[in-house]
């Protein structure tokens, strides 16, 4: 009992510094700041959390994810993530550098894997995780 209330001190401790960024750092949960904005980190505990503002969110789902969405030829659900399958174009792997260029600052957790053959047919993007981000990428970046 000792030892678990000395985790659960020294982990909040350690936790990164979200109440600065509008959330409440022992609940977990955002809080709005003066510009009303979300908070930006909810990663807490296992938690996954994008640091996108709820507004910059949405946003990327009408433009990014959209038009990802729509491209996508074939998707494979892996045990941690999903495996979506793209053309092999030029202009499809720059799409998809950047996506995870972008991704990778709002949503740490998540792996990247990018495999394309070279005659150029096809493209296979993995997006992977730790427990939960499975489900974080059906329901946040609906793919």
């Amino acid at each position: 009992m000792k030892y678990s209330l000395f985790l659960f001190l020294l982990a909040l401790l350690i936790m990164p510094g979200c109440h600065s960024h509008g959330e409440d750092a022992m609940s977990g949960t955002k809080v709005s700041t003066k510009d009303g904005k979300d908070g930006c980190c909810k990663k807490q505990f296992g938690e996954l959390v994008c640091k996108l503002t709820t507004p910059e969110m949405d946003e990327r789902k009408k433009t990014v994810l959209a038009s990802l969405r729509k491209q996508v030829l074939d998707k494979e659900e892996l045990e941690d993530g999903y495996r979506f399958k793209f053309v092999g174009t030029d202009s499809m792997i720059n799409e998809l550098t950047e996506f995870a260029k972008t991704e990778r600052h709002c949503c740490d957790f998540f792996t990247f894997n990018l495999t394309m053959s070279g005659d150029t047919s096809a493209l296979w993007f993995e997006i992977t995780g730790p427990s939960g981000a499975k489900e974080f990428i059906g329901t946040e970046l609906e793919l």
